[in-house]
């Protein structure tokens, strides 16, 4: 759509956050629009069709604690079958490469060390969660590489505060279509200026300014929904600055969890939904999804400072090593098998910088910092934002839906 001189509300991301505000606002009678950087909605959520018989979601997979995620219920409304398969993490390893008993021996060290943090946590005291490895457990660095996965990042870099307030009910859904279709869907009926990136909201004037690549709009309210690196690298200026909005973004950085696909061949020699992770004893490893929905593919999961390096070392570096531990788990004979499809690059990405947030040690408090109105004109909503589903694409639009109603009360007291 062409870009509007001026509007009542306008909402910078079409990611799950601005798309919930936007949702959310559209019967108020307020005149809005929604401010995207990228060619495509979606934000952090993405679907492709990795190969003709791969649907692949370069972003977001799961829908998290799926009993209270508020996309179930939009996807059964918009016709998006979900899949209530367990999930392959726990109950589905694959052949013998991390034998049952070790299995059991890893998960109760795992389940032990949360056990830790959330009694360390009720004191209200924070901390950098590697604190609570059991010293000299053999399971420490694959217990960190599970962090790399859930949080994006090393234990070293997460605040126990901070893991112990986030939410989840242990039930894991799937969109078959792609959760990242999905959330674009979502966003058809809402009024979204792509390739419009914004560069500057200056909120000095009686309206706020806000200068795009596509040219000049105002507004008297600003719903902000983008990812916090692009807050804390100012990305985005604000005029006049809001250092308590810096501060917050600086504290809850992105960590970094990349995705790969790989196409299989002869799939029907594998499990359907099968799990595969070596007893690697270490946090430079990878996590892989066996023929997801039965497809003919491998995904490959990475997350922390091994995806950084990965990422840095080019495109298909993550491809590359997956083939190369996957061989090394199932013998060389297996390395006809996989051909590389697509992979993520979510540092490298220019509008995300990262996958998802997280609180490093001290600043747990920052997500309701962020989250706090400016001056009755400029609203803040995304993951990052959200009390308890941070890190997840329910708890972005939960947030921008929370925004929207924060607007409405804003109106109601003009």
């Amino acid at each position: 759509m062409s870009l509007p001189s001026t509007v009542d509300v306008a909402i910078i991301g079409a990611g799950a956050a601005g798309l919930g505000a936007a949702n959310a606002l559209k019967d108020s009678g307020l005149s809005m629009v929604v401010l995207e950087a990228r060619d495509r909605l979606g934000g952090r959520a993405h679907t492709i069709m990795a190969a003709p018989d791969v649907v692949f979601d370069v972003g977001c997979g799961w829908l998290h604690s799926a009993d209270m995620n508020s996309f179930v219920p939009i996807a059964e409304r918009l016709n998006f079958e979900i899949n209530k398969d367990l999930p392959p993490w726990r109950e589905r390893a694959y052949g013998n490469v991390f034998p049952q008993a070790d299995r059991d021996e890893f998960v109760t060290a795992l389940d032990q060390f949360y056990d830790r943090i959330e009694a360390a946590a009720a004191s209200g005291k924070d901390a950098p969660a590697h604190l609570y490895l059991e010293p000299g457990n053999r399971w420490n660095p694959m217990i960190d590489a599970i962090s790399t996965y859930v949080n994006g990042c090393e234990l070293d870099q997460a605040s126990i505060l901070d893991i112990d307030a986030y939410e989840d009910t242990n039930i894991n859904w799937r969109v078959r279509r792609g959760y990242g279709a999905l959330i674009a869907a979502y966003g058809e009926d809402v009024p979204v200026a792509l390739n419009c990136e914004v560069k500057l909201i200056d909120h000095s004037g009686k309206r706020v300014r806000i200068e795009t690549s596509r040219g000049t709009l105002d507004a008297d309210k600003v719903i902000v929904t983008v990812p916090t690196n692009l807050i804390a690298d100012e990305a985005i200026r604000f005029t006049p600055a809001l250092s308590d909005k810096l501060d917050a973004a600086r504290g809850l950085p992105l960590g970094l969890a990349d995705k790969v696909t790989l196409a299989l061949a002869e799939p029907e020699t594998m499990p359907k939904e099968g799990n595969l992770r070596g007893a690697t004893m270490r946090t430079e490893m990878g996590t892989y999804h066996i023929r997801p929905f039965g497809q003919p593919c491998i995904e490959g999961f990475f997350g922390g400072r091994f995806a950084q390096a990965l990422e840095d070392a080019g495109d298909g570096a993550i491809a590359a090593h997956s083939i190369d531990e996957i061989v090394g788990f199932l013998g060389n004979d297996f390395r006809r098998k996989l051909k590389p499809l697509s992979e993520s690059r979510w540092a490298h990405d220019k509008f995300a910088r990262g996958s998802y947030s997280h609180a490093l040690p001290g600043h747990a408090d920052k997500r309701e910092v962020l989250a706090a109105p400016v001056d009755g004109r400029l609203f803040f909503a995304g993951e990052a934002t959200s009390p308890h589903f941070f890190s997840t694409a329910h708890g972005a639009r939960d947030s921008g839906e929370r925004a929207a109603k924060e607007v409405l009360a804003a109106e109601l007291r003009k």
